[in-house]
């Protein structure tokens, strides 16, 4: 299997890079041309076609959705981490919901399609070596995902888990995106496998190991103390890790 890997994984890779460098133009083209409506939906579109493009190293994805999400509500969607393939699958499935990511400052640039997405599609942009900055920067986030009923995706574990495990949820983030979304919910996802891309490291990557996103039943913000809120969020995520 790991020398089939050594021949998919660069076809892949070429395919997967191509996909972010034709959408690149087509997002600018999108927002200034049209606006951003029409950007989220090209945005849609390229994360059909990364996850679509999975399947030539033998990966699938699926959600498991046993509750029915809330609409016209700001919603917050909290998951684990395992890889940079968590992130088109989320977008996709969940695009009903114009998901946001809050990522790290430095992915903003320099990446074909996903800083341009990134910088320009509504996410927050934090940097971690600058408190303030983070915070100023999550509330404008957290105001405008309230003010346009947007989905919020937050990763409070902060980096990726590399074999899988899940690491202690980080605070901050949550608590300010809940604190201006009081009428909004909390969506709790389960993430499992997408670390098993990389088992091998950066390359040759891992070969057909599905991944999975769970969806558990959303929790109403203003139901419960944070402190509570956070508790069953981080339970209903990690008990569900395999």
């Amino acid at each position: 299997m790991k020398g089939l890997s050594y021949l998919l994984s660069p076809i892949f890779i070429g395919v997967f890079f191509l996909i972010l460098l034709i959408f690149h133009p087509l997002q600018w083209v999108s927002l200034n041309t049209v606006g951003h409506k029409a950007h989220g939906k090209v945005v849609d579109w390229l994360n059909f076609f990364l996850v679509k493009s999975m399947l030539i190293i033998g990966v699938r994805v699926r959600t498991v959705n046993e509750h029915l999400l809330p609409e016209n509500a700001s919603l917050i969607f909290v998951s684990n981490h395992q890889s940079t393939f968590d992130i088109p699958p989320i977008g996709w499935f969940f695009r009903k919901h114009s998901p946001k990511f809050v990522a790290k400052i430095e992915l903003g640039r320099g990446i074909p399609s996903v800083s341009y997405n990134l910088k320009y599609g509504g996410a927050a942009l934090i940097n971690r070596k600058d408190p303030k900055q983070a915070i100023t920067e999550l509330v404008r986030f957290s105001k405008r995902i309230h003010e346009k009923k947007w989905g919020a995706i937050i990763f409070p574990e902060g980096t990726r888990s590399r074999d899988g495990s899940p690491k202690k949820f980080a605070t901050n983030g949550l608590k300010v995106i809940s604190k201006y979304n009081k009428e909004g919910y909390i969506v709790p996802l389960t993430i499992n496998n997408s670390w098993k891309v990389f088992k091998y490291g950066k390359f040759p990557l891992g070969l057909g190991s599905p991944i999975t996103i769970t969806t558990h039943k959303p929790i109403k913000i203003n139901s419960l103390p944070f402190e509570e809120l956070l508790e069953q969020t981080e339970t209903a995520i990690t008990t569900h890790i395999k």
